[in-house]
């Protein structure tokens, strides 16, 4: 492990970080895009060997150190080691109710104003609730860290627990965030972005219009619908069959069957519906193993043919999404200037789906559970789906902008998808016609 930066001096933000600066300037007294993980260990804890993990992750996670400037000639960034944060342990047991009081405690953070320009990006916490029991509170901002960024610091903390405790070799350091910013410099020169380019403007040519808002009048500060619909114990099965019978990955056929009820239940001005996706993009880059900012989010042309069976639009939407994928480092943030957005507008990401395959990390002789803190404004309609690496555990959650959606009708949702995902993971579905498949309640 090196512990002088990869950078000594100021750098650029990359397109979706300065998406996030724009969203801060315009939103600068609401809590937008904090992000924090909750990871509930109980058992038998070196809490020493921990608090030593989580401080030497943080040193080789460079983004935790960032610090960002405003000049006249626009925003930069830098590495200020000063900023690395550091694991603090506190013992909650002599509160009436140590764990109510880590709720609040992350609550409090969780709602607090974070100043991009000022205050330090990232904060680790680890809170002692019981005799067996503790709470690690991992927060940061997105406009350093995405899903992907937090589960591999979270893996990297438990592989180092682990060789602090004589149980595993200490395994590579994170890649420099300089590694990263170097690679994406190398694809933005290089042929394969012209080509990503070309596919992204056919697809917007396409039937399936893209909304569009403007930037500064969403409504962030209003409270958003939220469930947490129970999922049937034979999903997780039926995922994994009919993917192999299909012979797609278990997440693509999941996203593709949200998209069909979503394709179905919402309202669209064509037969055409984009239904966006976030695509994490570290096949094959040095991101897979930077904790940083890399994933994006990408329109998928959802439409139905007339008498479709529901393997045959598998196999056909399943052809697009892997040309999602394939496309998928052209950011987003350049395909809506492609298409003539100017500054002070974006699409609208919305309906949204997002599968976070995700284990939790690994302590020996604890029980380890992950809880997700904040999932964002809810500014549509997204879908959310959260699951171990091997559709293991899999939970659903769901929420809308209330001025969008009301509230019966978001309770049909929540009764409905649940019974439609069961329905079209069965064996016998990709024989069926599609609109055979839809429950009862909501006109398809």
């Amino acid at each position: 492990m090196q512990d002088t930066p990869s950078r000594s001096g100021p750098m650029a933000l990359t397109p979706a970080q300065l998406d996030f600066w724009e969203e801060f300037t315009l939103h600068p007294d609401e809590p937008v895009s904090t992000i924090g993980h909750a990871v509930r260990l109980s058992g038998d804890l070196d809490e020493a060997a921990l608090l030593r993990a989580i401080n030497r992750a943080c040193r080789e996670a460079e983004v935790l150190s960032l610090r960002f400037h405003s000049g006249p000639d626009g925003v930069t960034q830098s590495l200020d080691p000063s900023r690395v944060p550091q694991a603090v342990l506190s013992d909650l047991r002599s509160f009436p109710d140590p764990g109510q009081e880590a709720a609040a405690r992350m609550a409090a953070d969780m709602a607090a104003r974070l100043d991009l320009a000022r205050d330090p990006l990232s904060l680790q916490r680890l809170w002692r609730t019981g005799e067996r029991d503790w709470l690690w509170y991992n927060r940061g901002h997105h406009i350093i860290l995405d899903g992907y960024a937090v589960a591999l610091f979270e893996a990297r903390v438990a592989q180092l627990y682990r060789h602090g405790t004589g149980q595993g070799d200490p395994g590579a350091p994170f890649r420099r965030f300089g590694d990263f910013l170097d690679e994406e410099a190398a694809y933005d020169a290089g042929p394969f972005r012209a080509r990503d380019r070309a596919h992204w403007q056919a697809q917007l040519e396409r039937p399936g219009r893209l909304e569009v808002l403007r930037k500064g009048g969403e409504d962030y500060a209003a409270e958003g619908l939220f469930a947490e619909p129970a999922l049937d114990p034979r999903l997780p099965d039926r995922l994994a069959g009919l993917a192999a019978r299909m012979r797609m990955g278990w997440p693509d056929l999941l996203v593709l069957a949200a998209s069909a009820y979503l394709h179905a239940h919402l309202p669209r001005q064509e037969e055409v519906l984009p239904v966006w996706l976030p695509n994490m993009g570290r096949l094959g880059s040095v991101a897979a193993a930077v904790p940083c900012l890399a994933v994006n989010i990408l329109p998928l042309h959802v439409s139905v043919g007339p008498q479709e069976t529901f393997g045959a639009f598998l196999e056909r939407m399943g052809h697009d999404l892997r040309a999602l994928r394939r496309h998928g480092r052209y950011r987003i943030e350049r395909i809506a200037a492609d298409h003539g957005l100017g500054g002070g507008q974006r699409f609208f990401f919305s309906p949204l789906v997002n599968v976070m395959p995700f284990d939790p990390p690994v302590f020996p002789g604890c029980s380890a559970t992950r809880e997700v803190l904040a999932n964002g404004p809810a500014d549509g309609f997204n879908l959310s789906f959260r699951t171990g690496a091997r559709g293991d555990g899999l939970a659903m959650a769901m929420d809308a902008d209330p001025k969008l959606m009301g509230l019966a009708e978001f309770r049909c949702h929540a009764r409905d998808i649940p019974a439609f995902l069961l329905r079209c993971l069965d064996p016998a579905a990709p024989g069926m016609a599609m609109e055979a498949l839809f429950p009862p309640g909501l006109p398809a």
